[in-house]
């Protein structure tokens, strides 16, 4: 176990560049499952998560060779589906939510999935019906143990099918695409989630010889093939993290440059901390965020208070809420954050309170910020990080606290966030990383 001791109220400056995005990864490291060819994946972020999803493959025998930091090469040839059964493949697949992402992939190229109740995020119900209802609906048979708590899937072919699904999961869209890729005939998904990262998957697949229409939107075809090949795929950066890194300048009041954001994919995102009157600018493929010392949040036209919700792709994704809240705590006016989607995932605010916030948590979805303006700085605290998200945005909050902030289980920070400690460490931070 590990924790961050930071000292609060240093401003920085710099460029920082965002790592590969998480989310992504989880995905199309998942997608070289659906080929016996050599597949480069480039752009791969060293987090705890997606270290562990590789290294759940190569268990499964897919070889795996690190040509640098970033890049690796997968080679799924032969799969080993009895290691489905072993105790190692219970406990490495329930430390990690992404390990749901090979089941699609496996039951299409190998005729079956099996996987445990995966881990990952305690921010309230995360449902797997939706992917397996799809599997479903092309032709699998799925059996749950309630016992066991794992999922089964098998078939001994696919079959195309139209589907309309009952939530617009992103995993979930991911993981039936996955499989219909290789299913006989055509599949129509309606209600599909068009986020970036399934936009990405697609643009790998289609480069692997599938046949999939209608990306970027919310309703995709998808003609089977009976094989796929190997293609080499770049991974956008973790607009997250270019979020985390916008409300972070923000909030100490400092001078930075995000590097490399890929803009056009970055969608509501930097309207978003607009909304909470952070200034920025976007140059080129960079946007630079000038030092400012206060940051003022409008209403809506009538004068209401300002509502800021999470919402499916194009809307303001989840990830980012905890960001946003904690950028709002020293804004100038108030925000009311609608957590639509996880009802744990504001539970986090009392710790914010604790450092002076003023948050009226009105219920589990929502939250009433009253912006402190920097009239009064946040208090310095002891804290333990529930979640990834949660956990940056304490992280946040402590940089611009006065006095020495201690966060405890880092863990979870590492699984979303690459070196954080060393990479804002490099552009004014004081944030030390000590075993306990």
């Amino acid at each position: 176990m590990s924790i961050f001791k930071i000292t609060g109220g240093q401003k920085l400056c710099g460029n920082i560049t965002p790592q590969g995005a998480k989310n992504e990864a989880l995905q199309v490291i998942s997608a070289v499952l659906l080929t016996s060819e050599k597949v480069l994946i480039k752009n791969i972020p060293h987090i705890r998560d997606v270290i562990k999803l590789i290294e759940l493959l190569q268990s499964l025998g897919v070889q795996v060779t690190k040509q640098n930091d970033t890049d690796y090469w997968f080679h799924a040839h032969s799969i080993n589906l009895d290691y489905f059964y072993t105790e190692k493949f219970h406990e490495k697949s329930t430390s990690l939510r992404g390990s749901i992402m090979i089941v699609g992939p496996l039951l299409a190229r190998f005729g079956k999935g099996f996987i445990p109740s995966p881990g990952g995020d305690k921010i309230g119900r995360r449902r797997l019906d939706t992917h397996f209802i799809g599997f479903q609906k092309l032709g699998a048979d799925f059996h749950y143990d309630a016992k066991l708590l794992s999922y089964t899937v098998e078939a001994k072919s696919l079959h195309g099918t139209y589907m309309l699904l009952d939530e617009a999961s992103v995993t979930g869209t991911a993981n039936i695409i996955m499989a219909a890729v290789l299913a006989k005939g055509t599949t129509t998904i309606y209600n599909a989630a068009c986020e970036p990262y399934i936009q990405q998957l697609c643009k790998m697949l289609n480069s692997m010889g599938a046949r999939i229409r209608g990306i970027a939107s919310n309703l995709l075809t998808i003609e089977g093939v009976t094989e796929l090949g190997g293609c080499e795929h770049t991974i956008l950066p973790d607009m997250i993290e270019v979020g985390s890194f916008i409300g972070l300048a923000a909030m100490t009041g400092s001078e930075i440059t995000i590097k490399n954001v890929s803009y056009e994919n970055l969608g509501i995102i930097p309207d978003a901390f607009s909304r909470l009157g952070i200034q920025f600018e976007r140059k080129n493929d960079d946007i630079y965020i000038p030092s400012q010392d206060t940051y003022k949040i409008p209403t809506f036209i009538d004068g209401s208070i300002m509502t800021i919700a999470d919402a499916p792709w194009p809307g303001i994704t989840p990830d980012l809420l905890s960001v946003l809240l904690v950028v709002a705590t020293q804004a100038v006016g108030s925000v009311l954050i609608h957590q639509k989607m996880f009802e744990s995932r504001l539970f986090f605010v009392d710790k914010l309170i604790d450092m002076g916030c003023q948050i009226i948590l009105c219920d589990p979805h929502r939250a009433t910020v009253i912006g402190l303006g920097n009239q009064q700085k946040l208090r310095a605290t002891t804290m333990t990080s529930p979640d990834i998200r949660a956990g940056v945005a304490l992280l946040i909050a402590a940089m611009s606290a006065d006095g020495v902030s201690v966060i405890h289980n880092i863990d979870q920070i590492d699984r979303g966030y690459q070196n954080i400690d060393v990479r804002l460490n490099a552009i004014g931070a004081k944030i030390i990383r000590e075993s306990i």
